[in-house]
């Protein structure tokens, strides 16, 4: 487990093929972290890869949580997600749920997507099914403005989660 030092002292094809993946479907979120070098902690680069979400044209973000998965919706069932999704969605029990809650997903991802252009986003690694429906009924209610904030910050939380698993913090 690289810690940032190393991370910092990375070359930025290899920078880029480490980190690459943090980001669903997202690899222009490392390129663009990659010049703010070098960072002080995990955190810091993890608010640079934010910052270059944060920063990124419309069509470029709408693109890029577009990447994202619907929780149990066809890539899922097809298991053509990332190891990353996969992962996190069989840890909350998304792979292996009763047909009720199935239904519920069914019926709760098309209304979510036709009301935002994206799909539903939450870090579901530490929630149960119970409350991630919860949340995905409560956050149909938000307007478009409070969602496109509310996901940012899902993603945010997703990705730390990421990088935490995959570098240590070490120190520069």
């Amino acid at each position: 487990m690289p810690d940032i030092a190393a991370v910092n002292g990375l070359e930025r094809d290899a920078f880029v093929v480490l980190l690459g993946g943090v980001f669903e479907h997202a690899v222009w979120v490392a390129e663009a972290a990659w010049l703010g070098r070098p960072f002080a902690s995990v955190s810091d680069l993890h608010a640079a890869m934010m910052a270059a979400v944060r920063a990124a044209p419309p069509d470029r973000r709408l693109a890029f949580l577009n990447g994202h998965p619907e929780l149990a919706g066809p890539e899922a069932r097809a298991k053509s997600m990332t190891a990353e999704s996969v992962s996190e969605q069989g840890a909350a029990g998304l792979d292996r749920m009763p047909q009720q809650d199935a239904d519920a997903f069914d019926r709760l991802n098309p209304a979510y997507r036709q009301k935002f252009g994206f799909p539903f986003i939450v870090a579901v690694r530490g929630r149960d099914r119970s409350e991630i429906l919860a949340l995905f009924e409560t956050r149909l209610l938000c307007s478009r403005d409070e969602e496109a904030s509310a996901v940012l910050d899902e993603i945010a939380a997703i990705t730390r989660m990421r990088l935490d698993r995959l570098l240590s913090e070490g120190s520069i």
